[in-house]
């Protein structure tokens, strides 16, 4: 590498996508840093998944509480103590961020504070200072958006429903997508009352349709009140609480109302129309299989370019993208049967196609379906169902797409990823043996094509 540069590589973006990049170029000899504005870790570590899910783990202590008295157990009475959960929280995040730092500085990255802007397509300056680098790669990451309605000044999003106070008595989300969903579990888990307000008629467009209606039913059960073909006029701050104007003119109060209706690549501030990157329609970075922008020498990974916006995608395409530019030049990520979860509750778990794409793609397929009370549920009481579902190419006899909604949803379907990454077929599931009892082995057995 030339030594007119200050570096052989700057990423702009200590998130997931950015750290690995990072550490995985400084692996292989080069000069590499690394600028971020707020901490290092990225929405996955500060303001997403990990967060999230230590939440989600919180608010099932409930349904566990009322499950155990089934087997025996006495009532405990249990209260959630929110701050003390949001302090243990935080601390845990703490942790994990002087991991993510200590990575960087281990592997001889040096970290830039600050706001990274591209200046020209070989410098990047970094809270006043200029730094210049023969590649720039942006991996900053998306952010929640909010649309224009009358008062949207008084909703939160999941960054800030992450670290609220108090927990809300009653609290409305906005929004249809994997992230509303996720948080209407956490706070009726908590104990607040949740309404759900979504513009289509079901949740979680883009899932399988019977997923989506089983879920939504299960949400149901559990005190949820989802509002379909719904949208919201305004909302207006009242003495202690707030008041939400619908379309149809109906009126719901609440005292908090969260909004999860779409993420957007956050590149506004990144300098990028001074070297004229290309933006697609929806603001993201457009980029070719090995991840070049227009632009020779500036690269771009993970949600900034609005592909599969998954932490392990970001992870992947960032070592896809140091390989390209150090290594063997190996292919870029494959993006077919990505398994992927919805924390929910029940959780989903999923990988491959839906019914309807598998529709669209093939002449015919072949599905098979079950559905049942877990074994845990003979005993405690709940009224809630398990559900699978298997995809099949009738003619290569390949499983071409899982789905999932129980228990432990999510752990399961990663080995089922891995057996459809390897091009598993139906008669190797069914040649497999179960593990019994499990949820899981239902995978196997399923004999019964749906008419």
């Amino acid at each position: 590498m030339s030594q007119q540069y200050d570096y052989d590589l700057l990423v702009i973006g200590a998130g997931s996508g950015g750290v690995r990049a990072s550490r995985m170029a400084a692996q292989k000899g080069k000069r590499v840093a690394v600028c971020e504005e707020d901490r290092v870790g990225g929405t996955c570590v500060l303001r997403g998944c990990v967060p999230k899910k230590l939440l989600v783990y919180a608010s099932e202590y409930s349904s566990a509480f009322e499950d155990s008295q089934g087997f025996g157990w006495s009532s405990t009475n249990a209260k959630i103590d929110w701050p003390k959960l949001i302090e243990t929280k935080n601390r845990e995040l703490d942790r994990l961020n002087g991991i993510y730092n200590n990575i960087l500085s281990s592997n001889g990255v040096e970290t830039l504070q600050g706001r990274g802007t591209i200046v020209d397509q070989h410098t990047v300056d970094v809270a006043g200072k200029r730094y210049t680098a023969e590649n720039i790669i942006i991996a900053v990451g998306g952010w929640p958006t909010l649309p224009n309605v009358p008062g949207i000044e008084h909703a939160i999003t999941s960054n800030e429903a992450l670290d609220l106070a108090e927990l809300p008595r009653r609290i409305v989300i906005v929004g249809g997508g994997y992230i509303a969903v996720e948080f209407a579990g956490i706070f009726a888990g908590m104990g607040a009352e949740v309404t759900e307000i979504i513009r289509a008629d079901r949740i979680l467009r883009g899932f399988d349709d019977d997923l989506r209606s089983e879920l939504e039913r299960e949400m149901t059960k559990r005190g949820i009140n989802i509002m379909g073909s719904t949208t919201v006029q305004c909302i207006t701050k009242k003495d202690n609480h707030y008041e939400i104007v619908l379309g149809d003119g109906e009126t719901i109060e609440t005292d908090a109302i969260m909004y999860a209706t779409g993420r957007k690549p956050k590149i506004d501030g990144l300098g990028l129309e001074n070297i004229g990157v290309d933006i697609s329609d929806g603001g993201a970075i457009k980029v070719d299989r090995n991840y070049k922008t227009n632009v020779d020498s500036i690269y771009a990974i993970g949600d900034v370019t609005d592909r599969v916006c998954l932490t392990p995608v970001a992870l992947a395409e960032g070592m896809a993208l140091v390989e390209h530019l150090y290594g063997a030049d190996r292919n870029s990520v494959d993006y077919d049967n990505i398994p992927s979860a919805v924390f929910s509750q029940p959780p989903l778990g999923v990988v491959g196609l839906t019914e309807a794409q598998a529709r669209e793609r093939y002449e015919r397929v072949d599905v098979y379906t079950s559905s049942f009370k877990a074994m845990k549920h003979t005993l405690s009481g709940r009224d809630e169902r398990t559900f699978m579902k298997l995809i099949v190419d009738p003619v290569s006899d390949k499983v071409i797409g899982a789905h999932m909604m129980g228990p432990d949803a999510a752990e399961i379907m990663q080995g089922i990823g891995i057996a459809m990454k390897c091009g598993a077929t139906k008669a190797q599931f069914d040649a497999t043996i179960g593990i019994h009892p499990s949820a899981a082995e239902e995978f196997v057995t399923m004999r019964e094509k749906r008419p």
